[in-house]
């Protein structure tokens, strides 16, 4: 994983809001929503909370009385999420690495993350701390994506770009995003630290997007493909955003777009 791999700051945290999650993110925020509330916790975690995906739909589908602290890494991601967040006092905001919380102890029933392991440099290590917070019966929910290839969209734009790249071709999305989809690793990560009560399962969803250009958008601009596009070459952002944008129109049409997507849910009990 690059340095620049887990950096959202600049413009990203508000393209990637209004533009990534609509298009691949809310589906599975409703799906990690339910799960939580099915577990009816009174104080819950939520590590890289992002632009608040997750923590809208969990507040949504959980009781008044609740306890709910939402973490990012990046405050600048929080400072979105914050401002999205409909005033609940349920709700605290914390920025927190997901390897080090700060936080007691036993102190949670449940502890949920959309789509953050993957960016863990120290996976064992991370779970390790999700299983210390957690309580005698609490319960780890989160999720991962699969391999790119079966999230078609990302993949056409991964392809795309390296025809403006030839010689070293941005490789962001499959290696850190798509990068960590071995069910049989993610398992052993999770008994390595402690975890033994674990489910694991395939999870296809269907991504849209109003048209090919809000695709380019959510990927060349909303996540650090930027930052890694622009340390190639910073002029060539439109550049790279359009290209992708025509492979898009050329495969999926100039209307609304549609295209598989598809990830990896897990539950694991302390």
């Amino acid at each position: 994983m690059s340095n620049t791999d887990k950096v959202f700051a600049g413009s990203i945290p508000k393209l990637y809001d209004e533009y990534l999650v609509p298009m691949i993110f809310a589906v599975y925020a409703d799906d990690i929503a339910r799960r939580v509330a099915a577990r009816s916790p009174s104080v819950l975690l939520e590590i890289a909370a992002g632009t608040g995906a997750v923590t809208r739909a969990v507040a949504a589908a959980l009781p008044r009385g609740v306890r709910y602290v939402a973490t990012d890494l990046n405050e600048p991601m929080l400072a979105v999420a914050a401002q999205r967040q409909a005033d609940d006092d349920r709700i605290s905001w914390r920025q927190a690495d997901g390897s080090a919380l700060p936080f007691d102890d036993a102190a949670f029933d449940v502890v949920c993350c959309q789509f953050g392991a993957m960016f863990f440099p120290d996976r064992v290590k991370a779970y390790g701390e999700v299983k210390r917070v957690l309580n005698g019966n609490g319960t780890f929910v989160f999720n991962v994506w699969d391999r790119i290839e079966d999230n078609v969209l990302t993949h056409e734009a991964t392809v795309a770009l390296e025809k403006l790249f030839p010689d070293d071709p941005p490789r962001f999305m499959a290696r850190t995003p798509h990068g960590y989809h071995d069910k049989a690793v993610i398992r052993t990560d999770l008994e390595r630290a402690g975890f033994r009560d674990i489910s694991i399962e395939t999870r296809a969803e269907i991504s849209r997007a109003p048209s090919p250009e809000h695709v380019a958008i959510a990927l060349c601009q909303g996540t650090p493909l930027r930052s890694e596009i622009e340390a190639r070459d910073a002029s060539k952002l439109q550049a790279a955003t359009d290209i992708v944008a025509e492979t898009i129109r050329t495969r999926h049409g100039s209307g609304p777009i549609e295209g598989k997507i598809q990830a990896i849910v897990i539950e694991a009990r302390r």
